[in-house]
């Protein structure tokens, strides 16, 4: 079956990046790829009784007792099945993409709330960012950095960063104008106004963006398997080659149990910045009425 037009288009243009750039690309890949490797032998220096005292503390200070006990479970779980080592490489290679896809998309969403022009163009590509299979953006990243690590980062910062993007412009959008204004009053410049006004209060909406960019960066790290990410993904991808209900139910229990970990850390965030914004509004409200009630 032959491409149209537009497919063969798309195929001029990555072989034209990988035969006029291929030097940068190499460079670039073994950059990336000693820093996913760094990030991933830390992580597996860490003994596991560490890790899980480290992941249950983190649980009782930001959701409580139960769900601490359930992050211990999980975690247990997780070692008895003997994919502890699995687990951590999947958290590296997620930590890292989300990592490039913050650095990446959050100032692309104050861009996007501060320019219309911006917001508009931004919007359409990430459409396509988004509904775009996850399966296509592996083809070019295979053929611009080969297999490993490196591609499946790659694919996984494309198909992730969108959500951050989005709610970024969103929750800076969102903040109220008389805030704005007040800051404008009294003299503040843009750069102080992103700062101290529409970032601090745009922040639940930037840490749901942050959830959810973590999220679809777990799910890509496991179709990435394909192309020798490594990881669960690579235990799930095992079991579907060899039809083994077994090893693939384990693989995908593990992935299913680091996301609802990573969901319930990162949100919690986002709800306590968002209940401590309530407080304060409450407050201030409060102080302004009394104020206005006094003769």
């Amino acid at each position: 079956m032959n491409s149209s037009f537009i497919g063969q288009a798309a195929e001029h243009g990555v072989n034209f990046l990988f035969l006029h750039f291929r030097g940068g690309f190499d460079t670039f890949s073994a950059a990336l790829d000693a820093v996913v490797k760094l990030l991933q032998d830390g992580l597996a220096a860490i003994p596991f009784v560490v890790m899980l005292v480290a992941f249950m503390a983190l649980a009782l200070w930001r959701k409580g007792i139960f769900f601490a006990a359930f992050v211990g479970l999980a975690i247990m779980t997780i070692h008895f099945m003997g994919l502890w080592d699995q687990t951590v490489s999947t958290l590296a290679l997620v930590i890292a993409a989300t990592f490039f896809s913050l650095i990446i998309g959050i100032p692309l969403g104050i861009w996007g709330a501060r320019n219309k022009r911006a917001e508009v163009g931004l919007r359409s590509l990430l459409d396509f960012m988004q509904t775009m299979p996850a399966f296509v953006y592996l083809i070019p990243a295979v053929i611009l950095f080969g297999l490993g690590r490196v591609p499946a980062v790659i694919a996984t910062i494309v198909f992730s960063m969108p959500p951050v993007v989005r709610l970024t412009t969103l929750g800076i959008k969102q903040v109220r104008e008389e805030l704005v204004e007040a800051g404008r009053s009294f003299g503040s410049t843009d750069s102080q106004l992103l700062w101290k006004i529409q970032l601090p209060n745009a922040l639940p909406s930037i840490m749901a963006g942050i959830n959810q960019t973590i999220m679809m960066a777990l799910s890509m790290v496991v179709v990435a398997s394909m192309i020798g990410a490594g990881g669960l993904g690579e235990y799930v991808l095992s079991g579907i080659q060899r039809l083994d209900i077994g090893i693939g139910f384990e693989g995908g229990l593990g992935v299913v149990l680091l996301a609802i970990i990573l969901d319930r850390l990162t949100e919690s965030f986002g709800i306590k910045s968002a209940k401590k914004k309530s407080k304060v509004r409450a407050i201030k409200q409060s102080t302004t009425e009394t104020v206005q009630a006094q003769p």
